[in-house]
Formats: structure tokens, sequence, C-alpha cells
């Protein structure tokens, strides 16, 4: 036997190593002690222990946070009644379980369709969504803040049950701001009295004379001196009179017995009956306090509304661009996101060529418009924009949503619009009256610019029977299902299948991108702005068909000349003729430069600015040069005095094609 421990020989067993020590019989394993063969695990108990302790986290995990619950309001319906009020209908409120994050737009969308599914004599709209007041609902009330239900709820400390939002016909909102009035709400109650040659006898309720107590049903109705509607002490009312009777003779009774009481539930509507000998006067809604003519779409101009929110601009203050025209959006980003900037601050613009050396001009206008020409055309064609190039709509990009690029878009544009710079002029019709909470919508096929999806929507287009589309369907099952319109179909609602999917397509799938490109163009107050003057404001983001024509070139520019008689004058004549048929050969395609390119040399605008052209643009005469030049921080154009039109044609297009920057060559 040898010791395990020292490997010394041993004679016998011992229990103990006679050269170590130590105990031989417990090492080896003969007889262990009782407090090891407790104290060791084994492969089977620690498995269970195991098991449990995954059974106990599961147990205390707390899993996915439960989602966020529906809430209740109430839709109701608002229509025009009888002499130019708004007022609810009574027995239309409908109970909507709706999100509390849900904004205005989205609201509206399904209130209308919650309206249409319980009534099917609806009209088609378009609708607009108003509060208790009968204003629009666009923020929420005393803030700049965009309306969202949960907001909207804590501000007027209510629960959600008792919240009532209404929404009316567009056409009867209009109509009734076309009527409305100033109004003092706070006098008295006032009693209008109006004539009329053809009342119906049947609109009106009789009710018996002020000074008696109760009605009377056995005596004589006389309604000469007691005809008309009867008084609400809080509420204005008009009492309808008829030319046919005297009403100071107590003379001249009328059996109304037969009198129907179809107008009973129009008794709180203001009724408002015309003169022969003079015009309406409506009595406006108590409740319809908006200013009707901030909405009149011919009542001011673009420049007049852009002048008003341009006095927000402190001139004062300059916010600083350093520009290459080699990349116009990187130093605009710089430009926008530096610290110090502010949209409420004049524009400072630097250029610098592509050696990186400055120009010898500072900014004192034209630079500003170059800069901001320049960037609406870029702009234009950034990842966050899809679509044909003349109505483009907002699509997300991850990289744009981390850097915030939809805000700072939104921002570009209100900011080149009220400095003086050139409107967009690309932004989809769609996309605009989304932002304005208008649910008018008329996409094509054609605004998808992805191959496959636009060749699936033109097979359901061709799609001859019900049996045919329900293939076509189904093989795109995917693509309708992650739109949300995946149903059965006929061919004759194949149109609704199209428009549901482009409206998801195009607005509902980017509502963060709209979202966030809202609020930027929230800057300086021009959203407020646009969706109060939208007949004006929209025009100016979508595009225009019409083009800069020769004659608004030429009564744009005026000439400086020299005194009448003089020589120079005659010859400044000659030029001015020559300058006439060099802009008609431009506007016909037939000179090396079009129109736009001369207004960009001239001023450094593409197009003309909605705010208007400042100072106005002039043309001067050159002796000393054989090629144009300008200034275009004055908007001013030197034409060259040469002797035949030719040579003077072909130095304007040499001159304006060689001459980026300041216009001059």
């Amino acid at each position: 036997m040898y010791c395990r421990y020292c490997g010394k020989e041993l004679p016998g067993k011992p229990n103990f190593c006679s050269s170590c020590g130590k105990r031989l019989q417990e090492a080896d394993g003969d007889s262990p002690s009782t407090s090891q063969t407790i104290q060791s695990p084994t492969l089977q108990t620690f498995l269970e222990y195991r098991k449990k302790k995954a059974e106990e986290r599961q147990k205390f995990s707390c899993g996915k946070k439960a989602a966020k619950k529906p809430e209740k309001i109430n839709v109701g319906l608002v229509s025009m009644v009888k002499g130019g009020g708004l007022k609810p209908l009574r027995g239309r409120s409908l109970c909507l379980s709706t999100h509390p994050d849900i904004t205005a737009p989205d609201l509206l969308d399904q209130a209308v369709k919650k309206m249409k599914d319980f009534n099917k004599d609806l009209d088609d709209g378009p609708f607009i969504l108003l509060y208790p007041d009968c204003s629009e609902v666009v923020n929420v009330p005393g803030t700049e803040t965009p309306f969202m239900l949960k907001t909207y709820k804590e501000e007027i400390g209510k629960p959600y049950q008792r919240i009532t939002i209404y929404i009316c016909s567009k056409t009867d909102f209009e109509e009734v701001g076309k009527l409305s009035a100033t109004c003092d709400t706070d006098s008295d109650p006032e009693i209008v009295i109006k004539r009329n040659t053809t009342l119906d006898l049947a609109d009106t309720l009789p009710f018996e004379p002020y000074n008696m107590s109760s009605p009377v049903h056995n005596e004589p109705e006389d309604l000469n001196s007691a005809r008309g509607l009867s008084l609400s002490s809080d509420l204005p009312q008009t009492i309808v009179l008829d030319n046919d009777h005297d009403y100071a003779s107590p003379s001249g009774c009328h059996d109304v017995k037969s009198s129907c009481y179809r107008t009973y539930t129009d008794l709180f509507g203001p009724i408002i009956i015309d003169d022969d000998d003079e015009d309406e006067v409506p009595i406006p809604d108590k409740t319809h306090d908006m200013a009707s003519e901030e909405f009149e779409p011919t009542s001011v101009q673009a420049a007049e509304v852009i002048a008003n929110l341009a006095l927000a601009i402190d001139h004062k203050k300059v916010s600083r661009f350093n520009i290459s025209r080699s990349d116009v959006w990187d130093g605009a980003v710089r430009g926008f996101r530096r610290s110090t900037y502010s949209e409420s601050s004049d524009i400072f613009v630097k250029f610098t060529d592509d050696a990186g050396s400055f120009e010898e001009g500072l900014d004192t206008g034209g630079p500003k418009r170059e800069f901001l020409t320049l960037l609406m055309t870029h702009l234009r064609n950034r990842p966050i924009f899809d679509g044909p190039p003349e109505r483009r709509y907002l699509v997300y990009n991850s990289t744009a949503v981390r850097e915030d690029e939809y805000f700072l878009a939104g921002k570009m544009i209100v900011v080149s619009i009220i400095h003086g710079g050139p409107a967009p002029h690309f932004l989809s019709k769609d996309l605009v009256n989304h932002l304005l909470g208008k649910t008018t919508f008329n996409a094509t096929v054609e605004d998808v610019t992805d191959e496959e999806l636009r060749k699936a929507l033109r097979q359901v287009q061709e799609a001859e029977s019900d049996e045919s589309l329900q293939d076509v369907i189904l093989q795109y099952s995917t693509m309708f299902q992650t739109a949300g319109c995946l149903r059965r179909t006929k061919v004759h609602e194949r149109h609704m299948l199209i428009e549901d999917y482009l409206r998801w397509y195009i607005l509902g799938r980017n509502q963060i991108a709209i979202q966030r490109f809202k609020e930027g163009l929230a800057s300086l107050q021009f959203l407020t702005a646009l969706q109060q003057h939208s007949g004006v404001l929209a025009p100016i983001l979508c595009h225009s068909s019409k083009a800069l024509t020769a004659s608004e070139m030429e009564s744009l520019f005026r000439p400086d000349r020299s005194p009448r008689g003089s020589n120079r004058w005659q010859k400044e004549n000659q030029t001015i003729g020559f300058w006439a048929d060099f802009l008609l050969d431009c506007e016909e395609k037939v000179a090396a430069v079009s129109l736009e390119d001369v207004l960009m040399f001239a001023s450094g605008l593409a197009a003309l600015p909605p705010a208007g052209m400042t100072p106005s643009p002039s043309i001067e005469f050159l002796i000393d040069s054989p090629f144009p030049m300008a200034c275009t921080c004055t908007n001013t154009l030197k034409l060259p005095l040469l002797d035949t039109y030719r040579v003077f044609k072909t130095n304007m297009e040499f001159g304006i094609q060689n001459a980026p920057g300041f216009g001059c060559f």
C-alpha cells in the first residue's frame, strides 16, 4: 500500500501515514464522513435548482407593457340654420373610440367615417372639425400648440366621456363666415323685427300675448297682435312679422288651428327675413366668433400676408451663412443649426468660390435671394421627398428623422418665403390639403415611384371582372394588408381600393415626418397664416403651370433713361428695343438662355417671389462694356449700348451664361 499524498510505501492498511501523518481511510473514500455525504450536491440536484430559479424569473417578469386603451368621446354634427348661424343637430351625437394622442386631421377622418356609417344621408363633404363654440380645430384654444386630444382634455379639465367635438360641412362653414357680422355677445338679448311678404303661416307658432299668465284655449285667437315666436331670456331671438296685416290694429283674426309645428326644433336658431327696402343684415350664431373676412380667398393678397409676417424680423440682428455654390446644402444646414441662428433675424450671406476665397461683394439683398433660390432647388431633390418633380410629398427616412431634417425643411421654406426668397412650388396638393386639415385627396397611380407597387395598382385598375380583381388582390395581398385595405372588392369599387392604398402610401405611413415638417412650418407664425389664408398662401407651395412671360419681364424692369432729345437717349431707345426682342427670343426658346436665367442674372431669383421684389427692378445702360452687368442687391440690370441686335443678343447670351454669382460678368 502506498500513501496517495507522499507516495511512501506502507505495510498493511494503516489509518494514518507514518511519513506525512495524513488520514488514509478518509482520503481513499473507504469511510466518508457524514458531513461530506450531506453537503456534496449531485447533478440531479443542480438541474432541479436551475429549473426552479428559471420558473421564479419567469414568474416575476414584468412582460410587455400594456397598450394604451382607446378613450371614448362624443362627436356631433353642425349645420347652417336659416339665417346664417351654425347649430348642432339634435339626436346626431355619436360615441367615438379613439386614441388620446390623435391629432386634428386623424380625428376628423374618424369622425366623418363614424357619421357616414350611421347617417347614410350625410353629404360627401369635405368637412372641417369644430370646437363647441364653432371655431375650427387647429390649435389647442388659447395656445399655439397643435391640437391633440390628450392635450385638449388636460386644458379643459373634463373626462373624455364629456368631450364633444363637431364636424361641419366646409360649404356651410364658409357660407356662415361670409354672412357673419360683428356681434356683441355680452349685450342683453335683442329682438330683431324683419318684415316679409312671403311668410308661410305654417312656419310660425302661435303664442298668447305677454300679459296673459296662462294660455286660454277657448278664446278666439287674435294673431294680428300676438303672432310670432316665443322669446328666451338668454338667447337673441327674431320675431317674424307679415306685411299683409296691420299689427297696430287689434282687428282681423285668423284661424290657425291647422298650423303645422314642423319647425318647432328650429326655434332656437335665428331666422332672418329680407326687407324689400334694405340690405340683409344677418344675425350670427352667438357661439360663432370667427372673423370670416380672414378666410376670404380674394380679400387679401399673398404679398400683404407675407409683409405682415415679415414685421417679426429684427433687421438689427443678423444670422450669418457661409455658402459654397458647389455644396449649398451643407452650408445651409450648418447655418440653420448654429446655436446663434434665429429665423426672426435678418440673413447675411457670404459666398465662396470653389477655390475657397471670398467674393468681393457682401450681402445687401442679392446674395440672400440667390442663396434661397439655390436652397429651394436643392430641397426639392432631398431624399425626404418622393413623387413626381412637380408634386412632391414627404416620405419617411430614418436618417432624416435622426437628423431632424423634416423640421429643418419646413423652417427653410418659411424663411425663404418671408425673407424675400422664392416659394418651393413643388409640394403635392394632397400634402398641403392634409397640412390644412382638409380631406380632399386626388392622388393618382402615377404619384407612386416604386415600379412594383405601380404595376400592382395598374393591374387593379385594368381588372375587368370580380374574379380577375380578386386574383390580383390575392397576388398582392401583403401589399394591401400592410396598408390596411385588404378586403373583398367588386370591380365597380376598385377605385376606392386604389384611393385607400394611395392615401396610406402618401399620408398614412409618413405621419411622423409630416407632423415634424408641420412644426417647422409653424416658424414665424406661417402655419397659422396658411390656415387662415389658405386661398392665397397654399398655391405658392404647390406647382404652378404658369410660366414667366416676356411681357412680365419687360414691365418688371423700368429703364432709367437719359434726358429726352440727347444723343444717348436715342441710343438707349434702340437698346430698349433690342431688350424687348431678346426677351421674346428667350420666351420662344430661340435664345441660348431662358427668361428664368435672365431674372436670376439680374436679381438672384429664378422666379418672382411671393413677397414681391424690393427694391423695384430697373435698367441702366453701359458705354464702356460690350457685355451686360447686374447688381442683384439693387435689382439693377445694366445693358450694353451696341449697334446691331445680332451683337446684342450674342453678348447677352455669353454674359449671362458665364456670370454665376452676383450677375457680374
